[in-house]
């Protein structure tokens, strides 16, 4: 079997370092990547102590009205926008498919770094939202 690293010849030689990445910790609320602190103890399972809180909220709402774990209650108009920011996307998607297709022949790398803007800036509002659930146990 041969050397998976080649040998060291100099100092000046290139050195191979194998990383390890840990999985993303996200937010069990809201979805959010959770920098780790490092320290000892249990991972943290929320980004804020508000997240933790809304969850207890969302648990004492669903066991009032009979929600399972599998099912979420959420506003309609935030269900709403993230429908039209989808809709955006999939229109640039699109967009740029016919537009690459129909050049005929391969496209210059200008011409994919406009389509990768155009589709960045479909993408933009979609990135910075989220759907949280609802947890007003007043509602």
């Amino acid at each position: 079997m041969a050397d998976r690293y080649p040998p060291i010849a100099s100092s000046s030689a290139l050195e191979y370092v194998t990383v390890t990445k840990k999985p993303i910790q996200r937010c069990a609320w809201c979805g959010a990547a959770i920098v780790a602190s490092g320290g000892s103890g249990r991972p943290r399972r929320y980004c804020r102590r508000s997240h933790r809180q809304r969850h207890y909220e969302s648990q004492v709402l669903a066991e009032r009205r009979g929600i399972n774990d599998d099912e979420l209650l959420v506003e309609r108009a935030k269900v709403n926008r993230l429908h039209d920011l989808l809709f955006v996307l999939e229109a640039a998607c699109e967009d740029v498919r016919t537009d690459l297709d129909a050049s005929g022949e391969q496209p210059g790398i200008d011409i994919y770094r406009q389509a990768v803007r155009v589709l960045l800036e479909a993408a933009g509002p979609l990135r910075e939202s989220y759907l949280e659930p609802k947890a007003d146990p007043r509602a």
